[in-house]
């Protein structure tokens, strides 16, 4: 059960290339016109960083692939080194104060349209534990992938009104995303239909549809929200 004095919580997931900015953009908009709403970023944001650093001329194409190289390692059963396992946990730890913020502002009454929304269930690049080894040798990354898991234990218990799930191909997402690996993308996108954010209402969306259509989809999707809401607070 949500608690019926807080605002209305959106989530808007997916492979990147799928809309996902478009979309709460739009929402957020939308939505705005009845009351006051928020966009909120939950995401790492780590892929943002490297496609920065591999645009640095002459030296960004090799610091990129040894970051990825490194980060890769912490899919292996050994894990991470201790180092690696450190910048790993803080990005994490700028999602779960991203996720704070969200809250208090969502405290506030305002309306939360959420792009990308930390989980549990599904480990890596979709928002999930970065810390999941098996059996790290490293002590630091041992110690730090539990302290992960708390914080992702603790931001799955808020359960989103709504999570519209937009899936879209690889070959759509990778034209729409040039500049984005191709591991990264058939990844994240054989990923999207697995996530189910402990229970939270789904809703589908073909996102290489029209983007009116896209959007009418979610439209449709988040008033049906809204009037469940209200109803649960009525009764």
């Amino acid at each position: 059960m949500r608690d019926p004095d807080l605002a209305p919580l959106i989530a808007v997931v997916g492979s990147d290339g799928s809309g996902k900015s478009t979309v709460c953009a739009a929402l957020v908009e939308w939505l705005g016109e009845q009351r006051p709403a928020e966009i909120r970023h939950l995401g790492k944001q780590s892929g943002n960083l490297g496609r920065a650093i591999a645009r640095v001329p002459l030296i960004g194409k090799g610091a990129d692939d040894r970051i990825v190289a490194k980060a890769s390692k912490a899919r292996d059963d050994d894990g991470p080194g201790g180092v690696t396992a450190i910048v790993i946990y803080l990005l994490s730890m700028r999602r779960v104060r991203r996720f704070r913020r969200m809250l208090a502002v969502r405290r506030r009454g305002i309306a939360i349209i959420a792009d990308r929304y930390p989980q549990i269930g599904v480990p890596g690049p979709m928002d999930g534990l970065g810390l999941y080894a098996p059996s790290p040798k490293s002590g630091i990354a041992r110690w730090l992938g539990r302290r992960e898991r708390v914080h992702y234990q603790w931001m799955e218990k808020t359960v989103p009104d709504l999570v519209i799930r937009l899936n879209v191909d690889l070959a759509t997402a990778s034209a729409r995303k040039p500049d984005h690996r191709y591991s990264s993308l058939k990844a994240k996108i054989e990923a999207v239909p697995l996530l189910s954010f402990n229970g939270a209402p789904i809703v589908d969306i073909d996102a290489t549809l029209p983007l009116s259509e896209v959007l009418a989809q979610a439209k449709a999707a988040v008033a049906a929200t809204l009037e469940r809401i209200a109803a649960e607070r009525s009764a």
